[in-house]
């Protein structure tokens, strides 16, 4: 087992003091900080190796193109998948954006459904909503229980004849419910084999190992940022044959075969979707920080994730005025917890807690729908990763004392 206070030491950003306070950094949800072999990886790519790929035929061309395209077999085997099946996008959402319009247009029609699930980001309703409105298709979610849990009992009278799709999130981003995905989608595919699974990898692939082959979807999205890799570089992978069938998302150069005066003939996968100049730097860091963490071991990660997790919610049973949102066993739950504090403002939670150097999230977390649902305005998020310790949760209790003085809340 890794030693997380050694690992703390890799990442330069952790040693910054915040309002005279060390900082204690419990947002890694939103996005993880990053290791100085990442910031190293993108650095030198700067220095040494900068040129746009698959384009010239000089040397720099050359070792960028390489370095590229090392960094999408990195992917594909970090996600047990193949390398032309590995689309390089920004970020979660836009890959979900490019199967709603890419796929979605071209396959759902009026009177067709869609499936979702009452926890889903912004990101996995919005592009579909959209696709919705522009064909005349319904979408329908699966329920959750009381507990944050999906009620997979009433996915059965959800399936029918008209459902094309079924889009969810691998971990939710609120709850921190980790859903049964493998599950859903062997009976989604026992009831059509021809509807199509989308699962929202961004909460899941970070932190545990993840393969698509064991999971059985048709499309898996993830980020690189929420893995300790670069902000804009994200990925998409979808099976071969529906990739091939897809129209191109964007067009432009790069993602050609020929082009005429009326007409263009596309480019191979996975290039067909890789419209002009690509983010390489962050395609080298990402590379760069799924092996660094492959080095730690996701399973690893993942307990130590769980661990910090049971230690807070320990402590969190000291505070009556704290209701903890999601499930109360550790074995559906991931690293990140989400509360209200009763009688205080998420936002103002928050900014108690930043006051003794601790950063975590405050708000609706982009799921406005599920804060609704559990008749929440916001919630405060604590979300772990790598480097964190018992002494962080340690500091966040000692801030939420504060927030009791500070409201003059009695225990």
């Amino acid at each position: 087992m890794f030693n997380p206070s050694i690992v703390k030491k890799d990442f330069p950003i952790l040693a910054r003091n915040i309002n005279g306070h060390p900082l204690t950094y419990l947002d890694n949800s939103a996005t993880t900080q990053k290791p100085q072999v990442v910031i190293d990886a993108v650095s030198n790519y700067y220095r040494q190796h900068n040129a746009n790929i698959n384009r010239g035929v000089h040397l720099l061309a050359e070792e960028a193109t390489r370095a590229y395209e090392e960094a999408r077999e990195v992917v594909a085997d970090f996600i047990s998948a193949q390398r032309e099946e590995v689309v390089f996008v920004r970020n979660t959402t836009e890959a979900l954006n490019l199967v709603a319009y890419s796929w979605g247009l071209t396959n759902i029609g009026k009177g067709d459904e869609i499936i979702l699930t009452q926890m889903e980001h912004h990101s996995n309703i919005v592009p579909w909503q959209l696709v919705a409105q522009k064909t005349g298709a319904t979408i329908v979610y699966l329920p959750i229980t009381t507990e944050g849990i999906l009620d997979t009992s009433k996915l059965a009278s959800l399936l029918s004849p008209k459902t094309k799709i079924v889009s969810l999130t691998h971990v939710s981003n609120v709850l921190g419910t980790i859903n049964p995905v493998k599950q859903i989608c062997k009976q989604v595919k026992s009831f059509n084999k021809n509807i199509v699974c989308v699962v929202d990898a961004a909460q899941s692939v970070p932190h545990m190992p993840v393969s698509v082959k064991d999971l059985g979807c048709d499309f898996l999205a993830f980020s690189g940022h929420k893995l300790c890799g670069p902000m804009g570089i994200g990925v998409l992978w979808g099976k071969r044959n529906l990739l091939e069938e897809m129209p191109p998302f964007l067009g432009g150069g790069d993602m050609i075969s020929a082009v005429y005066w009326q007409k263009t003939e596309y480019a191979d996968l996975p290039q067909k979707f890789e419209a002009g100049t690509p983010n390489v730097a962050g395609a080298v860091g990402l590379s760069a920080a799924i092996q660094y963490l492959q080095k730690i071991g996701l399973e690893d990660i993942s307990m130590h994730e769980k661990e910090l997790t049971r230690y807070l919610l320990e402590k969190l049973s000291d505070f009556p005025e704290v209701t903890v949102l999601g499930p109360s066993s550790l074995e559906n739950r991931s690293g990140l917890v989400s509360f209200v504090f009763k009688n205080v403002h998420a936002h103002d939670v928050a900014q108690v807690l930043d006051s003794v150097g601790v950063a975590v999230r405050s708000g609706q977390h982009c799921c406005m729908p599920l804060h609704t649902l559990l008749n929440v305005s916001a919630s405060t998020r604590i979300s772990f990763y790598l480097y964190n310790t018992n002494a962080d949760v340690d500091q966040v209790i000692e801030g939420l004392k504060k927030v009791r003085h500070v409201f003059q809340l009695k225990k």
